[in-house]
């Protein structure tokens, strides 16, 4: 019997240059998708200095395409050219620099970073823009606040001040001079304490205000104690206070201490600005369905009969320390954090702060909470 010949074909060898661009192709692919996961805005630069890939937030930042075009065309920029230049020449491995870009709605503000990539000997750099704009501002808040506490405690304790070395001098034996000025440093010391009060209350709603109050709370009884309390200073300031609602319970999830200051502030706001023989409205009504809250809800109304507001304040009256009228709040004893933490306290509670006014008809603002 004879043997089955044994035919063996040869195959030619892959050519080395093939397989060489599979795996560069393969690698290349892999890096635009590690880059395309990053969240951050990325751009890829390659030796030639043109764009060789940009991710979808860098895509979606520049609005155009940024693929083929020469970094210069790309991003103009003169921030971010001087560290693509300084790590596309060698002279550094990574640079930054900081980019302020403005447009209708806002300032925004980004750090740059440029970054040398070694590819086989061939330097390629990859651009990174970071929106640092809440960053800047929060700085900025922080500093605004250190300025505003620094002002408001610097006048009282200069009066305290004054006042001390002239008892301890010129007003040394002058009996009537003496209680005078004692009096005047009881209001400012007064006024400092209640400046630290306010402070250290605004400091701890921010700290909770993620934390969302769920134990029953009486509104209706919060309200008539506010007013009970309140009655004696509108009386001295011949102002009536009015109250319709709060004849029966109204329970609501809610922090009893912290709700009572909101409705404090705005009555006790009410009752200064509103003038003699004048009157402030409280008025405590449910609603079944609220398109705002999705649900049903309690609203409180506080209205004075007072000059009431140029509308173009009422955007900022919520901000710390913002006043209409400087000299007269602080104569009044306000330390203009007062509505600052009403928005907070209001905030914490899921709920809505409306602020109505024209000069010369009062100002009334509502407070909208969840029902449930």
């Amino acid at each position: 019997m004879r043997d089955a010949a044994t035919t063996t074909v040869a195959t030619s060898p892959e050519p080395a240059q093939k397989r060489t661009t599979q795996r560069e192709t393969a690698v290349t692919d892999s890096a635009f998708s590690l880059l395309d996961a990053i969240p951050v805005p990325l751009v890829l630069l390659g030796p030639t200095e043109r764009v060789v890939h940009a991710n979808p937030p860098a895509v979606a930042l520049f609005s155009r395409d940024l693929p083929g075009r020469h970094y210069i065309t790309a991003f103009r920029a003169p921030a971010v050219l001087s560290c693509v230049e300084a790590v596309m020449s060698g002279t550094v491995d990574r640079a930054e620099d900081r980019l302020l870009v403005s447009d209708s709605t806002r300032e925004a503000t980004w750090k740059i970073t440029a970054s040398a990539v070694d590819e086989g000997g061939r330097r390629s750099v990859v651009v990174a823009f970071e929106d640092t704009t809440a960053l800047q501002e929060a700085g900025q808040i922080r500093r605004d606040f250190v300025a505003n506490v620094s002002h408001e405690l610097r006048t009282p304790l200069t009066a305290l001040l004054g006042f001390i070395e002239t008892l301890r001098g010129a007003a040394k034996d002058d009996s009537a001079a003496r209680e005078r000025f004692l009096g005047i440093m009881e209001r400012e010391a007064g006024r400092m304490n209640r400046l630290v009060r306010d402070l250290l209350s605004l400091s701890r709603v921010e700290a909770e205000e993620r934390q969302r109050p769920t134990d029953p709370v009486d509104l209706a009884g919060i309200l008539n104690s506010v007013t009970l309390s309140l009655r004696p200073v509108a009386e001295e300031q011949k102002v009536e206070l009015f109250v319709t609602g709060t004849s029966g319970p109204c329970i609501v999830p809610g922090d009893a201490d912290q709700l009572a200051q909101v409705f404090t502030n705005l009555v006790e706001n009410a009752v200064k600005y509103s003038g003699a023989r004048s009157q402030v409205t409280i008025a405590l009504s449910l609603n079944d369905h609220d398109a705002a809250l999705r649900g049903p809800s309690v609203s409180v109304r506080v209205k004075d009969d007072g000059e009431g507001l140029d509308p173009i304040h009422i955007p900022r009256l919520t901000e710390r320390f913002y006043r209409v009228d400087s000299h007269r709040s602080r104569e009044q004893g306000g330390t203009g954090l007062g509505l600052a933490i009403v928005k907070h306290i209001v905030n914490r509670h899921r709920g809505r702060l409306r602020i109505e006014s024209a000069p010369g008809q009062g100002a009334e603002f509502t407070v909208t909470l969840p029902a449930g």
